[in-house]
């Protein structure tokens, strides 16, 4: 006889289509090939997906194809309709409005004038005033964590395999908070090699076992940059923060990574309403 299927084996073959999806997404992603991937019916996987998600995964997939594109316009010179082309669109002017709705801006407008611009403008004044940051000092934290090798702009995908193990074993807070930790400089190496956890804080009780990994935050002082915008222009405020807030200070860096508190979901809100707190850890005055 058949297992009845559950909850969760619906929810790990979702898992498998989400898996899918960050591995392919510049490459062909047919309802018919994700429902191969998901083992479901190809008449019913599409609706049982955004049932279970909130959102139909052709707005997933579109998210997730846009917030790569804005991050090719902010961060390099690739011509505008290559990141049409591999954003999936069949034209620059169906890009351009899909774009628009998502962002604010056309793709032009965005490349020449988006958040990144405004810290790269900050930075060759060196105005280390422009950008709101503060000093503060917070405690330790404990996080249960899923690491991600690749691409900053692609830890989402651990983010969702953390939220998953989580509320999978029955652990996942009623409020979540959640985390990016960075250990690496994006300037520096091979994109594919960059290190970073996706994290979140959980109570001394919470057992951490594979496959997520336990994360301690240091405790101690912070420099935090109140950052409003799109993730893919967060690269310019780093520059400006280490290079330009930095050195006005009067602080020195300790050792310790960075780390990003993100304040609400690039699902529900509009791109140029994301609200991320960065976190630079500082070494105690002498």
């Amino acid at each position: 006889m058949p297992k009845n299927p559950t909850r969760q084996s619906y929810l790990e073959r979702l898992n498998r289509v989400d898996d899918y999806i960050h591995a392919h997404l510049e490459s062909d992603l047919s309802i018919e090939r994700l429902a191969e991937v998901a083992c479901l019916s190809p008449y019913h996987w599409s609706r049982i997906y955004a049932a279970m998600r909130g959102k139909t995964v052709a707005m997933r997939i579109r998210r997730l194809r846009l917030q790569r594109a804005a991050d090719r316009l902010a961060n390099t010179d690739i011509a505008l309709d290559r990141t049409s082309e591999l954003a999936g669109y069949s034209s620059t002017d169906t890009f351009g409005r899909a774009f628009r709705d998502a962002f604010g801006d056309t793709p032009a407008q965005y490349r020449a004038l988006g958040k990144h611009a405004a810290f790269k403008q900050a930075a060759s004044t060196c105005d280390a005033r422009r950008f709101p940051v503060s000093v503060v000092t917070l405690p330790e934290q404990r996080c249960a964590g899923v690491d991600h090798i690749g691409a900053y702009m692609r830890i989402d995908h651990a983010m969702d395999r953390l939220f998953t193990a989580l509320s999978k074993q029955g652990t996942l807070p009623e409020v979540p908070s959640m985390i990016g930790v960075f250990f690496d400089d994006p300037d520096l190496g091979e994109e594919a090699a960059l290190r970073s956890r996706a994290c979140m804080p959980v109570g001394s009780d919470v057992a951490i076992n594979t496959p997520l990994a336990e994360t301690m935050l240091k405790g101690g002082l912070y420099a935090k940059l109140n950052y409003a915008g799109p993730y893919a222009a967060m690269r310019d405020a780093y520059r400006w923060l280490l290079g330009t807030w930095l050195p006005a200070s009067g602080y020195e860096p300790d050792d310790a990574p960075v780390f990003e508190l993100y304040l609400n979901d690039p699902s529900q809100v509009p791109q140029s309403a994301l609200r991320t707190d960065i976190h630079l850890p500082l070494s105690n005055p002498e």
